[in-house]
């Protein structure tokens, strides 16, 4: 089995991205966005929401995003401590972006909207540790990673 280091040129993901556009999956939203560290950033989290969300994210200040259609059909989803801000097209449902909690001067993007993009194109994913929210951990606590998530194609 072929590892990612090993796939042909032209499969390889080019994780030093800095723009790209993005949009929902009906099209209905679609932006512009500039990634803090490329896809270097890409991970998911385990905590109840996004355990059921199951998308993969990267990261992008929140100046950095630029709607260029549909921003007015977006719909926001907040619970718990209603801090983060999670973002959906109200036309196909699909989540595009999220405003941190644990780092509120952040986006997290979805992965599946930026063009020419997959979930599948990470063969390793990190997992944060967001059961326990890094806002609700002793000050000074580092970021912790529960696992890794691996996608392995079949050949």
């Amino acid at each position: 089995m072929a590892t990612l280091e090993q796939q042909e040129p032209s499969k390889m993901l080019n994780k030093d991205i800095k723009e790209i556009d993005a949009a929902c999956h009906c099209g209905t939203v679609k932006f512009r966005v500039r990634l803090t560290d490329g896809l270097h950033t890409a991970r998911r989290c385990n905590c109840s929401y996004c355990r059921m969300r199951g998308a993969v994210a990267v990261s992008a200040n929140l100046a950095d995003i630029h709607f260029t259609a549909g921003q007015d059909a977006l719909v926001l989803y907040q619970f718990n401590t209603g801090q983060a801000r999670h973002y959906f097209c109200s036309k196909c449902g699909i989540y595009t972006h999220h405003q941190r909690r644990s780092q509120p001067e952040q986006y997290g993007v979805n992965v599946a909207c930026l063009e020419g993009i997959s979930p599948f194109d990470f063969e390793l994913v990190p997992v944060n540790e967001g059961a326990l929210h890094p806002k609700d951990r002793p000050a000074g606590s580092a970021a912790l990673i529960a696992g890794h998530l691996r996608y392995i194609p079949a050949e």
